[in-house]
């Protein structure tokens, strides 16, 4: 019979109530900035309207949507950016082609091919266009390798700037969730 001091797990010598307290120091840590990040996602959602938004592109761009929340808020910074610009390919391109705006569409369609059809139809603008590549610009480097000395890479980015990586991604960020519920919140994806 175990007893409340026993562990049931061999490779951590941690008890529940020790994974507790950690995750409670991980809560507390930085929470003003967990709470102004949730008032800015709170703020933005606005912009979608009462009756909320439709998400073309089935499970992968819901998660995607839920998961950049959820690490926006958290300040898991890349994560936002990664899931914000597949959130972005999902939700063009399924409107496409759940939508019957064109004839057919490749069963691997690239970003940008997806994002001229996409302008052509005035789903999105101009500078729609111009920011979905600059955040395409931003998830790039952190999905591929980059040289210090290519620009796009983190690291020089951070020497060129002066600013930290940290605000730096943060910034990044800011601006992929900011863009990704702009496009949730067109007339093509709100609902009501």
């Amino acid at each position: 019979m175990m007893t409340h001091g026993d562990q049931t797990d061999l490779l951590s010598d941690l008890s529940d109530m020790d994974f507790v307290r950690h995750l409670l120091a991980d809560l507390h840590d930085n929470l003003p900035e967990k709470v102004s990040r949730f008032r800015m996602l709170t703020d933005l959602g606005g912009q979608m309207g009462p009756s909320g938004t439709m998400i073309f592109g089935g499970h992968a761009a819901y998660h995607a949507w839920i998961e950049a929340r959820s690490s926006f808020l958290h300040g898991n910074f890349v994560a936002t950016i990664l899931l914000c610009q597949g959130l972005a390919e999902h939700l063009l391109a399924h409107y496409l082609y759940a939508g019957l705006l064109v004839d057919k569409i490749p069963d691997r369609i690239q970003f940008a091919d997806t994002l001229r059809r996409c302008r052509e139809r005035n789903v999105i603008s101009d500078q729609d266009v111009a920011d979905l590549r600059r955040m395409m610009d931003l998830r790039n480097p952190l999905s591929h390798f980059r040289h210090v000395d290519d620009s796009s890479n983190l690291d020089r980015r951070t020497i060129d700037s002066g600013v930290s990586a940290d605000n730096l991604l943060r910034r990044d960020a800011i601006l992929s969730i900011g863009l990704v519920v702009s496009i949730l919140a067109k007339p093509a994806f709100r609902l009501g």
